[in-house]
């Protein structure tokens, strides 16, 4: 029996090697008592598997990968907690949340690194777009979710934004979120 959903034999699909391998060393890096730094909320959100027919559904797994970040995630603030105090870990956020809103506050086609005109980037405009809807979540307007972040699509522009810059951030803001649940 298969752990997930398989893809058809002509469609392509997660490896489903890859996959099994993956989540048996994250069930035992859960299991381990104390820390454990060899697999991280983070290592989690960046972890890619190869490509197969007949493999695992991407969205199947995904949804797996996200549930298992958020459970490190919690571990991991659980681990700070103990080792820093709440109020050295809220310190902490709210200056990592200052320098996140800082740089999205940036003005219009301005808040991260271009590409040239050659280069194809993320969207200025749905960048920009997204960059204020964060700002006003993280100033008490109106909420967004992890998965609003994590799900964020940009278009395709010549002379967009870095797209590592742009997702480095999201990266930091998803970390955050997490941290503050």
């Amino acid at each position: 029996m298969s752990t997930f959903p398989l893809t058809d034999k002509k469609t392509l699909g997660y490896s489903i090697e890859q996959v099994d391998g993956f989540l048996a060393t994250a069930k035992s890096a859960y299991s381990a008592k104390g820390d454990s730094a060899q697999l991280t909320a983070e290592s989690i959100r960046h972890t890619a598997f190869a490509m197969q027919k007949g493999g695992y559904s991407p969205s199947h797994v995904d949804a797996a990968l996200e549930r298992l970040e958020d459970a490190f995630a919690a571990r991991e603030r659980e681990n700070a907690v103990k080792d820093k105090g709440r109020t050295a870990i809220t310190a902490e956020a709210s200056r990592k949340t200052q320098e996140i809103v800082d740089r999205l506050s940036r003005p219009v086609g301005h808040r991260f690194a271009r590409t040239s005109f050659l280069t194809v980037g993320y969207s200025l405009a749905d960048v920009d777009r997204f960059s204020n809807r964060l700002v006003r979540h993280f100033e008490g307007g109106k909420a967004l979710t992890v998965d609003d972040v994590r799900t964020a699509v940009f278009r395709p522009q010549r002379g967009g934004y870095r797209e590592a810059q742009v997702d480095l951030v999201l990266d930091g803001v998803v970390d955050l979120m997490l941290a503050g649940r």
